[in-house]
């Protein structure tokens, strides 16, 4: 199973997740679709999942976004995580990836399934909504520790009222927000903002 998270914020990565069940208990039966659980099932289901799955993750950068856009962006984060899941199955590679969504994974050499609404339908795709949720909300709180003017441990990126003024007011920052989503925001504002370099601490 294999799902994205981060596709429409204006900040942070892409980041998906692929796994491979290992074993069925019954406290699997608590997952389901990321969006439709709270933050706390999430992170209580993630530990759950590492005991049950083998589990892989990749993530696109703000950079590679800007660069190839966020769908190309998501099959390059989606074909990383199922790179890292290599190492788990190199005996036995017959297999079909169930992939969320109506898109096969682009440049994807391996047996694939798009399923429409996945992660209400498989418990796999469920469980690597879960993954990638999240691991990327995790990303944006570190953020949020180094950036709190832009709020990014609630928002997780999104674009928010107070975000957005964040953006308009302190400025963009670089390697952090995601340029082409800010076209129109930027278009508001008279002048351009100063960049502000993402310090790695």
């Amino acid at each position: 199973g294999v799902d994205e998270a981060g596709r429409g914020p204006l900040a942070g990565p892409v980041v998906a997740a692929a796994v491979i069940l290992k074993q069925y208990s019954e406290e699997l039966d608590e997952i389901n679709d990321s969006k439709k659980l709270t933050e706390k099932k999430r992170e209580k289901l993630y530990d759950i999942i590492l005991n049950n799955f083998n589990v892989a993750v990749g993530i696109a950068s703000v950079e590679e976004i800007d660069k190839l856009n966020i769908l190309n962006a998501d099959f390059l984060a989606m074909r990383r995580a199922l790179k890292d899941l290599e190492k788990f199955h190199e005996a036995n590679k017959d297999y079909i990836v169930l992939v969320d969504g109506n898109l096969k994974i682009k440049e994807y050499e391996g047996k694939q399934l798009p399923v429409v609404k996945g992660d209400a339908k498989s418990l796999s795709i469920a469980a690597a909504s879960i993954i990638a949720k999240v691991t990327r909300d995790r990303i944006m709180k570190d953020l949020g520790l180094k950036y709190p003017d832009y709020d990014f441990e609630k928002n997780k990126g999104y674009g928010t009222k107070k975000h957005v003024e964040a953006i308009k007011t302190k400025g963009v920052l670089k390697n952090v927000h995601r340029k082409v989503f800010l076209r129109k925001i930027l278009d508001e504002t008279k002048d351009e903002p100063k960049e502000v370099q993402l310090r790695i601490l």
